[in-house]
């Protein structure tokens, strides 16, 4: 810690340094505080050690003291200490209470206004039903009751002109202020994919949880699962590597991530600890290769991704929903009476986010 001492000191840096001194202090204050936070975390080895931030990429600072004037049920301003008043378009009405503001600038230049504040619950009443639910690439959510549900991914037309502007930017000068433009537009392409799967999430995890008392989910390890395959050497070449499919696990890592798995566990957890739903976490082994109707277990099982035909007893189904339906039978082997809250399964030991809040991203600053 010794060593980074000197960033600490903004009373000096402000004294000694002009245009640091034309900011607000308190703003100043909080990326410190941030920036202690995150160097403990770093220590426990809970979290990655920080980095620096990149312009374009990791800019944004967060308001403490906020002060936030509602002008219409569309639009809201917010006061930034010495640079006035921020105007910004409500997404969501604001939350009750609220916490800091955190503005921040995404990688397609668009500006965003979030504030910190718990969890809502969802408006529900018990309805004692349970399920199981298997992710998957093909299918992003199979359900143990038959409901097959897929993210929202990248349109024809949306999907040509990244392959267009790929193109146009390989050919590119680095550094030119055309590479520059043909990057902020492959960038919004992208971005309003990213949003209609984020609502696409929203909508779903809100609907499984007004569903369902009891949601049993895999303990995947989704950052793993898509971690590029080792370097294989070559025992007869010195410095020389053997084929270890790099290319198809990266394509394969793409399917995964545009699933958007994480953020759906997130945003599932988030919601269930706060209505009082019950998650259980099982473990995922052979899920996808065990019969729901005499338990054999063997890779001959799963005939395709869609066909499962049990090779031992002859039970026929859909793969997606039979492996479902294991993860629904190990969830309530498992799992307290339904409607208890969320548990802490011993296989995760993972507590939900709502607990001690979150930040709820309510607008867009207005360019």
């Amino acid at each position: 810690m010794k060593a980074h001492a000197p960033f600490f000191d903004l009373t000096k840096a402000r004294t000694e340094t002009s245009w640091l001194a034309q900011g607000s202090s308190s703003v100043q204050q909080q990326t410190l505080r941030d920036l202690a936070q995150a160097l403990r975390h770093a220590k426990k080895g809970t979290h990655r050690f920080p980095t620096w931030r990149k312009r374009g990429e990791h800019e944004g600072f967060c308001v403490r003291d906020v002060t936030v004037r509602v002008l219409n049920r569309h639009w809201a301003e917010l006061t930034v200490p010495k640079a006035g008043r921020l105007r910004f378009r409500l997404s969501r009405p604001l939350p009750k209470p609220h916490g800091m503001a955190r503005v921040t600038l995404d990688s397609a230049g668009w500006w965003h206004v979030s504030f910190s504040a718990p969890q809502a619950a969802v408006e529900r009443e018990p309805t004692g039903a349970v399920v199981g639910i298997d992710r998957g690439v093909a299918t992003t959510l199979a359900t143990s009751d038959g409901r097959m549900l897929r993210a929202l991914k990248l349109r024809p037309r949306e999907a040509r002109r990244i392959d267009r502007l790929q193109r146009q930017l390989s050919l590119q000068k680095k550094g030119s202020k055309r590479r520059g433009k043909t990057k902020a537009q492959l960038a919004r392409t992208h971005a309003h994919a990213t949003r209609r799967r984020n609502d696409w999430i929203e909508k779903t995890t809100t609907s499984l949880v007004r569903d369902y008392d009891l949601l049993a989910v895999e303990d995947l390890k989704v950052r793993s699962m898509t971690a590029a395959p080792r370097p294989k050497p070559d025992p007869d070449r010195e410095g020389a590597y053997l084929p270890n499919g790099r290319a198809a696990k990266a394509g394969l890592n793409r399917a995964i991530l545009a699933q958007g798995w994480g953020r759906f566990l997130r945003r599932l957890e988030d919601k269930a600890g706060a209505s009082g739903v019950t998650v259980v976490w099982v473990n995922p082994a052979y899920t996808s290769q065990q019969c729901r109707a005499c338990g054999h277990v063997a890779k001959e099982n799963r005939e395709s991704q869609a066909v499962f035909s049990c090779v031992a007893c002859g039970y026929e189904d859909h793969a997606d929903r039979n492996a479902a339906e294991n993860i629904l039978a190990r969830g309530l082997a498992l799992a307290p009476t339904p409607g208890q809250g969320a548990s802490q399964h011993e296989l995760a030991a993972r507590t939900s986010p709502s607990q001690d809040g979150s930040e709820n991203l309510v607008g867009s600053v207005a360019a």
